[in-house]
């Protein structure tokens, strides 16, 4: 269970950078979302600069993010939880609901497959990736909570209390992650080839109503990993990193 502890969207700027500005209120992560902008695996770059790539004006961005900025309500700030909370928070939420959706998803692309998969070919090839993409996430989720994850506890713990900089094994975190943010990479180019193969999960004219779900399911699960990712590429993977060079220091 989170915290309450709540803070307004941060005062922007066209030259913070898209992560910087998720990390400081996730509901930044629609108005990306609604321009195309990647905020979880290339995240680094300035708004100005991806507005730039995607060939819209930055104006138009800022203007909805600075909407949200005016809402009354505020934002859960993930950046101010310990490393060892947000991990237990990603665990909780997010590897939950892959291991929740991945089979009510499959089922779902197996019937419409069955069904309409000779006049929409794409779906096979659709069915195909998010098959890799569930293999490879329980593989990846598996090595965050028996190897990483522990790993970042543990070096949160030494901090609570005096030792030795010389005692503390060097690099425990650094391969680990990089192994982690390379399968991010890896599952954010999957599925960016399945929102392109669905033509942004939009369901052909007159399509049943389980090829819409189908659709949805696939766009929430989309959303939701791209939010996972951010979590751990931009907010926990620095804290920890950050944490155990102090620690060496």
């Amino acid at each position: 269970m989170l915290p309450d502890q709540k803070r307004p969207i941060m005062n922007l700027s066209y030259q913070n950078s898209v992560a910087e500005t998720v990390a400081n209120d996730y509901r930044a992560a629609a108005i990306f979302e609604k321009y195309g902008i990647d905020f979880c695996c290339h995240g680094q770059i300035s708004i100005d600069e991806a507005c730039e790539k995607k060939q819209i004006m930055t104006e138009d961005v800022m203007r909805d993010l600075n909407t949200l900025l005016e809402a009354n309500s505020c934002c859960f700030n993930f950046s101010t939880l310990p490393p060892s909370m947000l991990a237990d928070h990603i665990e909780e939420r997010h590897h939950r609901y892959i291991e929740e959706k991945t089979p009510v998803i499959q089922r779902y692309l197996d019937k419409v497959c069955a069904v309409h998969g000779e006049l929409h070919p794409e779906l096979q090839e659709i069915n195909r990736l998010f098959s890799e993409s569930a293999a490879h996430l329980a593989q990846h989720m598996k090595k965050e909570e028996l190897i990483l994850f522990p790993r970042i506890r543990k070096i949160e713990g030494l901090t609570r209390k005096p030792v030795l900089a010389e005692t503390i094994a060097q690099g425990l975190l650094e391969a680990p992650i990089e192994m982690m943010q390379h399968e991010h990479q890896v599952e954010g180019d999957r599925f960016r080839e399945i929102e392109k193969l669905s033509h942004h999960y939009q369901a052909p004219e007159g399509a049943c109503n389980t090829y819409k779900v189908t659709y949805a399911l696939l766009q929430e699960f989309e959303n939701d990993l791209h939010t996972h990712i951010h979590l751990e590429n931009n907010v926990l993977f620095p804290k920890a990193m950050q944490m155990e060079k102090s620690l060496l220091n």
